[in-house]
């Protein structure tokens, strides 16, 4: 998901991927990896917060989050704000035994829901 979003990011800016590298000083080579999902995202949130910027996404925009989002996901972690939140972490069983085809019941998947809704 990261990747194919970052792709879709730089292109909707009309920026080729050698254009974009070269002006912020990457290798195109590894930043194709990494949009075609060769290569995870980088786990270090400061490198994060650079990529993001340089993509021209605006802190705490719809796209600013899905590119955090996306990059904790698919590196394999669960994204930070969650974490933080008591609800949302009492409800992330039921969230991971729908995504692993065990039926939660009608009222678990009611209340993740609702707190999904919340947030």
């Amino acid at each position: 998901m990261f990747g194919e979003f970052i792709k879709q990011i730089r292109a909707q800016q009309r920026l080729g991927l050698r254009e974009f590298c070269l002006d912020n000083g990457y290798d195109p080579s590894n930043w194709s990896k990494i949009e075609r999902e060769v290569l995870p995202p980088p786990r270090d949130e400061e490198t994060l917060r650079t990529w993001a910027r340089q993509l021209g996404l605006k802190q705490g925009s719809d796209d600013w989050l899905k590119f955090f989002d996306y990059a904790a996901v698919d590196s394999g972690r669960i994204p930070d704000y969650v974490l933080k939140d008591e609800k949302l972490v009492a409800q992330l069983p039921v969230f991971f035994r729908t995504i692993s085809g065990q039926k939660p019941s009608a009222e678990q998947l009611e209340n993740l829901i609702a707190l999904l809704r919340e947030r």
